[in-house]
């Protein structure tokens, strides 16, 4: 059995740290540096922890070397991203800001377009995902790009008005040419007032080829049908 003397600063501050850690495994550490200066054997105590008397060793080497730092669990840092962090600052103002204020002829930002406004100002080219993954990181959100009217010129405005009201310029009501061996269409009004559309019947001048017009009968039912 290992035994370890703590004072009562290491005693209180492992017991705070007990109580208060979110960290179930720094708890479980705590807990076994607390047991082990009570005299309790490491078997039962890997038993009580649901680990085993290797792990509990480990935790006592790394607590008598660096103390409760040594208890605490170390990530690896990952990798390193591809937009550094001092750039955070300059990115967050051209989205604050938008396109236009960084003399760029859009709406909103996207994804795509900041990559390629980041690659122009600092040289970095990155992708629309690790552009993506920045923007999660700091909480925003880009928009996509819609066009909105209002955000126009408002001389363009006006002059896109008159060229589309000089071009149309009001529906005349055209005559349409008879076809050869149809009858031509005339426009009329019925009670109340609609346009109604009749067909005269074809000229008498019309090719033998020409269609003609007959009204089409029932087709005779088999006897066999019944």
């Amino acid at each position: 059995m290992s035994r370890l003397e703590l004072s009562e600063e290491q005693r209180s501050e492992l017991e705070a740290c007990f109580r208060t850690t979110e960290d179930r495994r720094l708890r479980e550490r705590c807990q076994a540096v607390l047991m082990t200066a009570r005299g309790r054997p490491q078997q039962q105590i890997a038993e009580d922890l649901s680990t085993t008397t290797r792990s509990v060793q480990r935790f006592l080497a790394r607590y008598r070397t660096d103390g409760l730092e040594g208890l605490k669990i170390q990530w690896a840092p990952g990798k390193t991203p591809l937009i550094p962090e001092e750039l955070a600052p300059t990115l967050l103002d051209w989205i604050r800001q938008g396109p236009r204020a960084c003399g760029l002829k859009r709406a909103n930002w996207t994804h795509v377009a900041l990559a390629d406004f980041l690659h122009q100002q600092t040289g970095i080219r990155v992708r629309e995902t690790a552009m993506g993954d920045f923007c999660r990181r700091h909480g925003v959100r880009l928009y996509r790009p819609t066009y909105r009217f209002l955000r126009a010129d408002p001389a363009r405005q006006q002059q896109g008005r008159q060229e589309l009201s000089e071009k149309t310029p009001g529906r005349a009501r055209r005559a349409c040419p008879s076809e050869p061996g149809r009858g031509a269409l005339s426009h009329g009004a019925d009670a109340d007032g609609h346009p109604e559309r009749q067909r005269t019947a074809p000229p008498s001048s019309a090719p033998a080829t020409a269609r003609t017009w007959c009204t089409r009968l029932p087709r005779p039912t088999s006897p066999l049908a019944k």
